[in-house]
């Protein structure tokens, strides 16, 4: 008889009301998988064995940093999938912590110019602040590299104070700026955020409000501190939205451009479960990638849960596929390496892929 695969999910609770696990875990029942919830409290061993672990452990790793307690429960879980090389992680820590640095993440998303052929992604010039206050050459390089206006993000990528952001829209307004930081130039979409929530093989992109379009140069309006929480959630109302009446209408994501994204990511992260945020130029039609989010909400992806669970199996097909070549038992305690797809969950997908587009979107 076949022994009941089991998936463990690691999450806070908050994750967990809000992704609503309790209805993901009866649909899993159904389909003969075992969801357990693992505490890092307690040693992981005695709660296994787990054929994948799902976790967003992204809080405990930035916690870590400076908080003793998160460093034990990080090097816990750290220690149990050293261990055990052939349970399935999704997603890979070394992933996750690139994410977390938007100076790392910045520079991945730069790269999607250069990966994607044609000219239909564009990453617009942008300055990273590495010291803890802004330096006259910092100051001076950015006014001269940076066409206005500048949108101000904080380095550290994860938790409240990650969502407060600024737009500056002149030289006096960098002084506004809060280092650690990222600095890049504003582009104008319309105050339309396109949300592409990727699962595995399958990727599904919800609109979200944005910024308003601002105009072009530098002016000397005050610097406009927003967070990204009140303007982009789905219920989100704000002054900073609403479009002015000659603005031009949003344009809308291409499909091919925004797949080729998706899987050009998959590839260069290793991750199954993260979101990308794309705004569209509303002069040229290019795409850019402003954000990348590990382990998003998914809101407004009813299909989420048929999609994870989709993907769940497939991985666990995979698993006891290798099991069986292999002569392996089903849930080792040890084992040597494995194939960087079983370990991550994602299959090399690096191909290359040429959007086609209408001849609207055409840059």
């Amino acid at each position: 008889m076949q022994t009941r695969r089991r998936v463990g999910f690691c999450l806070n609770d908050k994750k967990r009301k809000r992704m609503n696990l309790e209805a993901f875990v009866e649909l899993c029942r159904n389909r003969g998988i075992e969801v357990i919830q693992i505490d890092l409290n307690q040693p992981i061993a005695v709660q296994g064995p787990f054929d994948v672990i799902i976790h967003k452990l992204s809080d405990v790793m930035v916690d870590a940093e400076h908080d003793s307690q998160s460093q034990q429960l990080l090097e816990r879980f750290e220690g149990y999938t050293a261990g055990h090389p052939r349970t399935v992680l999704l997603d890979p820590l070394p992933a996750m912590r690139r994410l977390l640095d938007r100076f790392a993440s910045y520079r991945i998303m730069e790269g999607l110019q250069t990966a994607i052929p044609g000219e239909w992604v564009c990453s617009p010039p942008y300055m990273e602040i590495n010291s803890m206050e802004l330096s006259e050459k910092q100051l001076d390089r950015a006014q001269r590299s940076l066409p206005f206006p500048i949108i101000c993000k904080t380095r550290v990528a994860h938790g409240s104070s990650s969502h407060e952001m600024s737009l500056i829209f002149g030289p006096a307004g960098l002084w506004d700026a809060r280092p650690p930081c990222v600095l890049q130039s504003f582009i104008n979409h319309s105050a339309v955020l396109h949300k592409v929530f990727v699962v595995g093989g399958a990727h599904f992109t919800v609109e979200r409000p944005s910024l308003k379009n601002f105009p072009r140069g530098h002016s000397d309006r005050k610097t406009i501190f927003f967070n990204s929480h009140d303007v982009s959630k789905p219920e989100s109302s704000s002054h900073l939205t609403a479009l002015d009446e000659e603005a031009a209408l949003p344009r809308p994501p291409c499909d091919d451009v925004i797949a080729a994204i998706v899987t050009e990511l998959r590839a260069e992260l290793g991750m199954s479960l993260f979101g990308v945020d794309v705004i569209v130029n509303t002069e040229t039609g290019r795409h850019t990638v402003i954000d990348i989010n590990i382990f998003p909400g998914y809101e407004g992806v009813p299909q989420f849960f048929s999609a994870l669970l989709n993907h769940i199996e497939t991985l666990l097909q995979e698993k006891e596929g290798a099991c069986e070549t292999r002569g392996s038992p089903e849930h080792p305690t040890q084992g040597g390496e494995v194939e960087s797809r079983r370990v991550t969950g994602t299959p090399p997908l690096k191909t290359s892929v040429t959007p086609t587009l209408p001849p609207s979107a055409t840059p």
